[in-house]
């Protein structure tokens, strides 16, 4: 694993595209991990689409109201 960060990080730095490396290895990396990086993700359809999104902190479904310069208002609980 670090011989294959060193690869990516050298092909960077050099200019080199190694797509199928570096999406490789951000893949792997988070299988890795307890939390997904999906929270991202939950966010942008919340705001784009009024789609709800779980929180770590809280139980149940949340959904943010969002102001006309997509500012936060307010998170409500939604069940």
């Amino acid at each position: 694993l670090p011989a294959w960060r060193r690869v990516v990080s050298t092909a960077v730095q050099l200019g080199i595209p190694v797509p199928v490396f570096s999406s490789s290895l951000a893949y792997y990396d988070g299988l890795r991990r307890k939390r997904l990086p999906a929270a991202v993700i939950q966010g942008q359809r919340d705001l784009f689409g009024a789609h709800t999104y779980g929180r770590v902190d809280a139980e149940g479904t949340f959904h943010t109201l969002w102001g006309e310069d997509k500012s936060e208002i307010a998170a409500v609980d939604t069940h």
